[in-house]
């Protein structure tokens, strides 16, 4: 008999971490995907850890767990290295090889690991108006008997470090946006092959990026969390003989000004490259006639190493097309709505000028930069006057997919022009196509709007002068995004910072962080569906990661929003008083009053006030809180008896005849029996073919529509839906060629302009939360427990589609579905991971059990009746 393979075991992984290279966690939970034969289950797990004191194998743990295992070994101190190695067996005790390695290393865990002080040029600057960043700069030496160095930096502002003349690292936007009185990320870098023995020189680029500069609409605001930009650096070299030299921020630093004139993130940056100073981070430069430096608050409590990746640019795209408007200005066509910038290439006099304008669309054969209301998203470079001059903006990103080029002068524009793709750096989950070629377009165009706007948070749109991290988008979006990329380090971020800047009467933000915006916006009030996002979106990340640690990071600010609205609802359970937002951007909402929608305000917020505590209840068992797990159990069922005696006056018909509040209703299991449902399903069918299969929802109920149409059985009325090309429809924008998604369904009009109103993006991720119903539906993958731990392969075919699928890199391994449909035969092609239970729920009713391995399977029943079109 041939024996069967061994288990392989990949290297682990550590918490959420794609760099496992300066954490914040001593104690980090790890996990391991595992591939194995058919049959073998893992029963049992060894842990290596090789730290400073030598290797340590812990017993074997009898176990089935592979994700997120308690860490077995005392917590890692600061800056310790740690190797890390798992080996499984199964029943029959025969263990494995040992995985490769995972190499990890911790931050500063404590704030007295901190020695550096953070410093500002002292010079006088103005509050408002355009203030020039700056250089800072210092010269150290160092010993011929380094082991090891590491530099820890952030700033109030943004940074770039040199040292000894070469660029530290390429983290774009460092340390990016959060709620900085609360939390200040800090990064950490290998910099061993930077320092050398004797004379060396560090060097830090600065900018106001989001601590001072300019954010939010009307006007904006600056100097929202600090009026100077300050730098803290703490470089620490390791010797051979283990001491430790370390070099912090300090007065002995010197400040000027650069090359760098002016730099926003809305308004774009502008560099003269005749004031670069050549060699002003190398040893040996003359800084006698720069600034003093002085020294700024912070509290280093206030300090904490990342728990997702950094944004970076992670793709470069040419131009499709090029344009020559007259002598000397070009327009460039990406083919592509992007984020990030543009790096030219260019020859010229010294202090000619290159001038770059971004927009989405053309209007009219030129940039349409109405859309970006005050956001100037304009880069000027002045020429050095060197034979080619390359150069891209730092501290500023532009959503764009055209750009006009004023003032160009050199060679081949199409070799000589490139945009450079800048978001969060997550690594890539989840995959859809099917043969039908436009839906295969609208995913990919989810899928970018997700790029465009997962920069360091999630915001609302990437180009005018907004980028907010606003809680409804990601409330609805979040389980889309869950599967498309690796994002929960970064939202798990973003969730925190909700938490710091939630009130204290348990009100969340409209957005996170928390600025000014008007009296609409500030202060904050309680809004259904945007506040919900403190219960429904660290939910969705623990559908899809297992990870109940965030829940119970999460739980309090989950709490303190339900029992707000407790309060605000009272004893009838309605919360039916107050300003809410209802379905926004219901498409029959005119143009100035996006919130006009057809759905009665108030039965969306306490449908919402229903889930939320229906969730925070599901969430209170997870964590073993079972006095609150049955408290908000019954508060759910008492809203939720609330909302039927409301809103359903007869079975199954509602008081808003609309499309969203039918699909709320059925998908919040808000309706009284299953004769209700039913009714109401038919009656949403309705609603959808009157209006055409066009879509009749907003916000809210964009995500709901499709998902309530399958649960209730009229699939092939939600394909209808899908597949429409008029507007409103999520098809009718690829007929004005977009290649993202759009913020209304008409942001641009049938006509070619665009819609006229003040708010008007064409890349806005919330209403691509339909990607969800593509991936659990017309493919036909779902997570039955949380993790992928239990699997449900559901393909519903229709719409004329005859193959589709999904893959999903699971917290367990790829899972996979492909089906096809034949003349003779309905047929699904999956892959199972290690770890898991699988099972097939075929279109008319019978189930296949699979196990963990690739199989195809036909559907027993479905030979001579395959699903209709």
């Amino acid at each position: 008999m041939t024996p069967q393979p061994a288990p392989l075991v990949a290297p682990p992984t550590a918490e959420h971490h794609r760099e496992p290279f300066g954490i914040g966690e001593p104690t980090p939970r790890l996990s391991w995907k595992t591939t194995a034969p058919a049959g073998w289950a893992q029963h049992a797990y060894q842990i290596e850890l090789t730290r400073d004191g030598g290797a340590h194998r812990t017993d074997w743990v009898t176990s089935a767990d592979s994700v997120l295992v308690p860490w077995p070994a005392a917590p890692l101190q600061s800056r310790e290295r740690c190797g890390i190695r798992v080996r499984v067996r199964g029943a029959d005790r025969t263990a494995s090889s040992w995985s490769a390695p995972l190499q990890l290393e911790t931050g500063l865990l404590k704030p007295t690991d901190w020695t550096a002080q953070a410093v500002s040029p002292q010079w006088p600057e103005q509050l408002d108006g355009v203030r020039r960043p700056p250089l800072l700069r210092k010269e150290f030496g160092a010993g011929s008997d380094i082991e090891r160095a590491r530099l820890y930096v952030t700033a109030h502002g943004l940074y770039e470090i040199e040292i000894n003349g070469r660029r530290v690292g390429d983290h774009a936007l460092a340390p990016g946006w959060t709620s900085y009185a609360h939390r200040l990320r800090y990064q950490v870098f290998d910099v061993t092959d930077h320092v050398r023995p004797g004379a060396n020189a560090i060097g830090a680029w600065l900018a106001d990026g989001w601590y001072r500069g300019r954010l939010g609409f009307h006007g904006g605001h600056a100097n929202l969390y600090g009026d100077r930009v300050a730098l803290l650096a703490q470089l620490e070299i390791v010797h051979g003989d283990g001491t430790v030299t370390v070099h912090g921020t300090d007065a002995s630093w010197r400040a000027a000004f650069g090359p760098v004139l002016a730099s926003g993130l809305l308004d774009g940056e502008t560099y003269d490259a005749r004031e670069e100073r050549p060699g002003w981070s190398e040893p040996g430069f003359d800084d006698t006639d720069w600034s003093p430096v002085g020294p700024v608050p912070r509290d280093p409590a206030t300090l904490f190493a990342p728990t997702g990746p950094p944004v970076r640019c992670t793709q470069e795209i040419a131009p499709i097309r090029i344009t020559t408007l007259d002598a000397d200005r070009l327009l460039v066509d990406f083919g592509q709505n992007l984020v990030g910038r543009v790096r030219i290439t260019v020859s010229g006099p010294s202090g000619h000028t290159v001038i770059l304008r971004h927009a989405e669309v053309l209007q009219d054969g030129e940039l349409c930069v109405r859309p970006l209301r005050g956001a100037l998203s304009v880069d000027r470079y002045i020429l050095r006057g060197a034979a080619a001059e390359t150069w891209e903006p730092r501290f500023t990103l532009h959503g764009f997919r055209y750009a006009e080029i004023t003032g160009w002068r050199g060679g081949d524009p199409q070799r000589d022009i490139v945009a450079r793709v800048h978001h969060t750096d997550m690594a890539r989950t989840g995959w859809f196509s099917c043969s039908n070629e436009q839906v295969n377009r609208l995913h990919e165009n989810v899928v970018w709007s997700l790029r465009g706007n997962f920069v360091d948070l999630p915001t609302d749109c990437p180009q005018r002068d907004e980028r907010l991290g606003w809680t409804g988008d990601i409330q609805v979006f979040a389980p889309t995004a869950g599967f498309l990329y690796d994002c929960h380090g970064m939202l798990s971020s973003w969730l925190r910072d909700l938490a710091a800047e939630q009130l204290e009467d348990g009100t969340v933000p409209w957005y996170v962080p928390a600025i000014p915006g008007g009296s609409q916006w500030t202060p904050a009030r309680p809004g259904a569906g945007w506040g919900d996002v403190a219960t429904l979106t660290p939910w969705a990340l623990y559908l899809d990661s297992g990870d109940a640690g965030l829940l119970a990071a999460q739980y309090d600010s989950a709490r303190r929003w339900v029992d707000l609205v407790t309060g605000l609802a009272g004893p009838s359970g309605l919360w039916n008083l107050g300003y809410q937002l209802g379905d926004w951007l219901d498409p029959a909402a005119p143009p100035e009053d996006p919130g006009a929608g057809r759905t009665d305000r108030h039965l969306i917020a306490t449908a919402y006030y229903a889930w939320s505590a229906r969730h925070l209840a599901l969430m209170a068992g997870v964590l073993g809180h079972e006095d609150d797990r049955l408290r908000y159990e019954a508060l759910a069922l008492r809203v939720r008896q609330a909302f039927i005696d409301e809103y359903v006056p007869s079975e199954g018909r509602m008081t808003s005849d609309t499309q969203t509040a039918y699909a709320i209703a059925l998908q919040f299991d808000l309706l009284p029996g299953p004769a209700a449902r039913a009714e109401a399903g038919e009656r949403l069918a309705e609603l959808v073919a009157a209006g055409g299969h066009t879509i009749q929802t907003g916000f809210i109920g964009t995500p709901l529509v499709a998902p309530a149409l399958s649960a209730t059985q009229h699939t092939d009325t939600a394909y209808a839906l899908l597949l429409q090309q008029e507007c409103p429809s999520w098809l009718y924008a690829l007929k004005h060629d977009a290649t993202t998604v759009w913020e209304r369904w008409d942001s641009m009009l049938p006509d070619g302009t665009v819609n006229p109103g003040d708010m008007t993006s064409f890349n806005h991720y919330a209403l691509g939360a339909v990607a969800e119903w593509l991936h659990t539906t017309v493919a036909g993958l779902t997570a039955a427990a949380p993790g992928y731990r239990d699997i449900v392969f559901r393909p519903r075919p229709g719409g004329g589609i005859t193959w589709a699928g999904a893959a999903h890199e699971s917290p367990y391994g790829r899972v996979a579905i492909r089906w096809e449909l034949h003349e003779s035969r309905f047929e699904v092609r999956t892959t199972v991971p290690t770890g898991t239970r699988a099972r097939i729920e075929w279109p008319d009713g019978q189930v296949t059990v699979l196990t963990p391995g690739t199989a195809s399977t036909c559907c027993p029943g479905c030979a001579s009746a395959a699903p209709r079109d």
